[in-house]
């Protein structure tokens, strides 16, 4: 069974590898919204697959890390597209969190990506 927790943040960026002129070279922000999935069992007795406060538990050093930054700051996020963000969130929560399945990030309200690891 999967299931998910969605968390948002709000960061700045810019990416610093976009063509000359593109607007996305300039510094601006984003209400990211980050979706958190993990996959498993569920358990016969506790009738879920984790307890939703375990994902929010080992997401929350991330969250730190990332609402109201600049993103371009963090280490590993010098390039800070959707894409980089997805795997670098799911780099740093998949030892914290081994059902870990896939990372969505909203960049937008219409526009994101998902990463379902290496």
């Amino acid at each position: 069974m999967r299931l998910f927790k969605a968390f948002t943040l709000e960061a700045a960026h810019r990416l610093p590898n976009v063509p000359a002129g593109h607007k996305c070279a300039r510094l601006h922000g984003h209400s990211f919204r980050v979706e958190v999935h993990v996959e498993g069992e569920v358990d016969p007795h506790t009738g879920w697959v984790i307890d939703f406060a375990e994902i929010k538990a080992a997401f929350q050093p991330l969250y730190d890390q990332l609402d109201h930054r600049y993103l371009n700051d963090i280490e590993g996020l010098d390039n800070p597209t959707s894409e980089r963000l997805a795997e670098w969130i799911w780099a740093a929560l998949k030892p914290r969190l081994p059902l870990l399945a896939e990372v969505v990030v909203h960049e937008t309200c219409t526009s994101g990506c998902r990463y379902q690891g290496p």
